[in-house]
């Protein structure tokens, strides 16, 4: 739904300032907002992935090329920066929730996917730097994955079911973008909307095992975060001394970062506002 002035006015324009809202939203434990940066990634690297998405979320929403061919574009048309990836997972979520209107309608174009959506993914996955299971026998930097993905007949869903056991954004893809959903609704229902992205991403954090924490850390850490974050929930510890323990732990909950905007995008189509 359309906003002040007219904004914003189209799906890839809401998706765009569900990726800036995201960011901006302070404190957000562990990851870069407006108070804090990493030594190589910096809010500035957010701003400008941001802005350099724009014509692939304007592809995604006139269905010009498929799921896989649609996040290579996006991920290639934000490495225009340093900070290296950015919103890489966030693009897993945002560009089927733009190509299809809707969760309902996301869910079919997942479900439609082809061997080729999935080969371009890999694409995709080999320009980042997202950490990966070693062990995993579909290698993003093994050239002769695109033709075992062939061989197998492996669609992009293929792939995301693949991954869901051990990576809470892929499963999005397998059950119907539950936690994006159940973010939004939070999002509409908060009586305090220019602080509820915050509230939103610390209540995930309290009730969800972070697997990029997993991959970085291991699960002991990742339910350590968990259960500081639950404390703070709780009022049994301030918010800035997770943040200061997620800072020097070099914890950054960034799966959650991800749900977080695939959330405020679903609230934005529904007709939240940010700024009331």
């Amino acid at each position: 739904m359309p906003g002040l002035c007219g904004f914003p006015a189209s799906r890839a324009e809401r998706a765009q300032l569900a990726m800036v809202l995201e960011v901006l939203a302070s404190p957000k434990p562990g990851n870069v907002d407006r108070c804090h940066d990493y030594a190589e990634t910096r809010l500035e690297h957010f701003i400008v992935s941001s802005l350099a998405a724009r014509s692939p979320l304007e592809a995604a929403e006139a269905r010009s090329a498929g799921l896989g061919s649609l996040i290579e574009q996006a991920v290639r048309a934000t490495s225009c920066h340093s900070g290296g990836n950015t919103h890489f997972g966030a693009f897993l979520l945002l560009i089927p929730l733009v190509y299809g209107g809707g969760v309902e309608e996301a869910r079919r174009a997942v479900e439609e996917t082809t061997v080729e959506d999935a080969v371009a993914f890999f694409r995709a996955f080999a320009l980042t730097r997202v950490r990966v299971n070693e062990t995993d026998e579909l290698d993003v930097n093994d050239p002769g994955s695109a033709d075992l993905l062939r061989r197998r007949g492996m669609t992009l869903l293929d792939v995301m079911a693949h991954s869901s056991g051990r990576d809470m954004v892929a499963r999005e893809w397998t059950n119907g973008f539950v936690l994006c959903s159940r973010g939004a609704r939070m999002l509409l229902e908060d009586p305090e909307p220019r602080t509820a992205v915050r509230r939103l991403f610390l209540s995930l954090l309290a009730d969800e095992i972070d697997t990029f924490i997993v991959k970085k850390h291991g699960p002991a850490l990742a339910e350590e975060t968990r259960a500081r974050a639950r404390a703070v929930l709780e009022g049994r510890q301030p918010v800035g001394a997770l943040d200061d323990w997620c800072i020097a732990q070099h914890v950054n909950p960034g799966s959650l970062a991800d749900i977080t905007i695939g959330a405020i995008y679903l609230a934005l189509e529904e007709g939240w506002r940010w700024d009331s």
